[in-house]
């Protein structure tokens, strides 16, 4: 009986280690054209850093916004609020985290632009 039980084993390893050799070696994912969307947390945090950057540069919330719309359908001031709460845990450099901050509080009063609608000044109708 334990000559059987030692085969049934041996049997299980060789066919796991076979099946992690053919996925990992032989034939191992490729993802291809893929979307921002599906980027691992940390990766999206530096995503959303990279928009940061480029607004601290050229100010334009709402093309900001149509960068972090790739991310997904949280609002660009979630996602925003939430990489600034990531710098900060990730220990990110200062300045990292002074213009997610920047980008944070940028969108707090954000309201979207409907494309193709001309943005009014303050106090006109």
């Amino acid at each position: 009986m334990s000559r059987r039980l030692l085969g049934f084993a041996l049997a299980i390893l060789v066919g796991l280690a076979a099946g992690l050799v053919y996925g990992w070696v032989i034939n191992p994912v490729k993802y291809v054209d893929t979307t921002p969307d599906t980027l691992r947390a940390d990766y999206k945090t530096d995503y959303v850093l990279m928009v940061a950057e480029i607004y601290r540069a050229s100010p334009d919330l709402d093309q900001a916004a149509r960068r972090l719309a790739l991310l997904g359908s949280q609002s660009p001031a979630e996602l925003a609020r939430e990489a600034a709460l990531a710098a900060r845990a990730g220990d990110f450099p200062q300045t990292d985290q002074d213009a997610l901050d920047v980008l944070s509080r940028a969108f707090q009063t954000w309201t979207p632009v409907a494309r193709g609608a001309t943005p009014q000044k303050a106090g006109t109708p």
